[in-house]
């Protein structure tokens, strides 16, 4: 996957950002493991928003088919992400609860991430 991001990669709802580095597939479940990672650490007290969705699906085919009848079935779905995308967003909450909480889902994560802050207020 070659290019940075031009969309999605500014911090549009809150102060802090969970940003990712490379390029990757990120699966529908790496995304809800981060979610709750955050939201879990977090224990009520701000909100955090979502950034990307998974909306391409990755098919397969079982194995030891023949070649032919057709493509295979949707086995799960993938958010494709390049690098800069602002993965989730984090607000009503102290710094150092948000750098812990974003940091948590940062090891659910197949790629290399950065936390940033918002310069407004």
């Amino acid at each position: 996957m070659k290019g940075i991001s031009y969309r999605g990669n500014h911090i549009c709802f809150c102060r802090y950002a969970f940003q990712e580095l490379e390029p990757a597939w990120i699966t529908s479940r790496q995304i809800e493991a981060g979610w709750r990672a955050m939201t879990r650490n977090v224990r009520r007290g701000g909100k955090i928003w979502v950034r990307i969705f998974p909306d391409k699906p990755v098919t397969v085919r079982p194995t030891k088919t023949r070649m032919g009848s057709g493509k295979g079935s949707p086995e799960y779905w993938v958010a494709v992400v390049k690098p800069g995308i602002i993965l989730y967003e984090m607000g009503g909450v102290a710094e150092n609860i948000a750098r812990k909480a974003i940091s948590i889902a940062a090891t659910n994560m197949p790629i290399r991430t950065q936390f940033i802050i918002s310069g407004k207020e």
